[in-house]
């Protein structure tokens, strides 16, 4: 048996790759990036150019029936995009792709995946806690490429038997993964407020990438359900209190400024539909709501549970962004603390 990962050398993959070889799990990294990673090195790890687009790709690739196969290959949020150009970037990867790995899957006989998808195909909050049968409503283009995924997950696991669980993260963060926190930390850097969209008393739940590379593990351990799951930090802070411990941690001079929600998001409406995107729909429109994923399902049936807080992770991935700003080598002096 071997895993196969899909998008192995991104940013939940290569932290999943090294957690299996550590283990001495066979893994196969299937991605059309190769970063300097210590476990390629590895006997136990094989990197194999693969771009989940092209069909043809998959000639190369042998899967056996007993194999794992995992898909964190996916286009995301950031950089933003103009709305005309939104279609046309999410979903060769984050559907079609998909389309041509169950494809070679079920040609060679394996059945079991575990597939990312995002906990924006929920939309607006219509209940609190978000609970993984939340109805569904995506906002935008990214949300509904996943949706369309998941029913595609769904039409696999009864027509052609599938096992496939589906993972559904909130805002993935962690060291070399910035997107728009980048926007966040330069305002920091500079002294200047920070604008929030709404009051701030809303809560802002994050996920750390060593926390969803846990969860495809124990998707793995425990025979690949046919089950979705909210991936999520336990008892995240307010939006006010997230961003006034990193002002304080960074010791800047920036302050908070609460808005009007509505007023807000109704000029980013504007400024989206004049292409002049600041931040992609699906972002601002539930940015002031109580948006908090329930993630007891996954603690229950997986045996996970998220370790690591919301207030931590964003500090460290403060610190990042600061040494990769400095080009400097620095310590770090606060780690990340497990959650209790």
């Amino acid at each position: 048996m071997k895993h196969i990962l899909f998008g192995g050398d991104g940013f939940v993959g290569h932290t999943l790759a090294a957690k299996l070889i550590s283990e001495g799990e066979h893994v196969i990294v299937c991605d059309i990036n190769k970063t300097d990673y210590p476990h390629y090195s590895n006997a136990l790890c094989r990197w194999m150019e693969l771009d989940i687009t092209q069909p043809a790709h998959f000639e190369q690739l042998e899967i056996n029936p007993e194999d794992a196969v995992y898909n964190l290959a996916a286009k995301m949020l950031s950089p933003i995009v103009t709305r005309a150009e939104r279609h046309g970037l999410f979903w060769p990867v984050n559907y079609h792709g998909v389309v041509n790995i169950l494809e070679a899957m079920d040609k060679a006989g394996a059945k079991n995946l575990v597939q990312f998808t995002t906990d924006m195909i929920y939309g607006h909050t219509q209940s609190f806690p978000k609970y993984e049968d939340h109805p569904v409503a995506p906002l935008g283009e990214y949300g509904k490429s996943k949706q369309a995924t998941e029913q595609l997950a769904a039409d696999w696991r009864a027509d052609k038997g599938f096992n496939i669980s589906l993972l559904r993260p909130r805002l993935i963060i962690g060291p070399g993964r910035l997107g728009i926190l980048s926007k966040l930390f330069k305002l920091v850097d500079l002294n200047l407020p920070v604008p929030m969209i709404g009051s701030g008393n809303n809560p802002y739940q994050f996920i750390s990438v060593f926390d969803c590379a846990d969860a495809a593990y124990c998707a793995w351990k425990a025979g690949f359900p046919n089950q979705a799951y909210n991936l999520g930090s336990s008892n995240p802070p307010s939006v006010r209190k997230l961003l006034g411990r990193l002002i304080k941690d960074a010791k800047s001079q920036s302050f908070l400024i609460p808005t009007p929600g509505w007023a807000v998001k109704r000029t980013l409406d504007v400024l989206d539909w004049m292409n002049v995107p600041i931040m992609d729909p699906e972002q601002y429109l539930i940015a002031d709501e109580d948006c908090l994923l329930d993630c007891s399902k996954g603690e229950r049936e997986l045996g996970w549970k998220a370790r690591f807080s919301d207030d931590d992770m964003l500090v460290a991935a403060y610190r990042e962004y600061r040494k990769a700003r400095d080009n400097t080598p620095r310590k770090l002096t606060t780690s990340i603390r497990v959650a209790e």
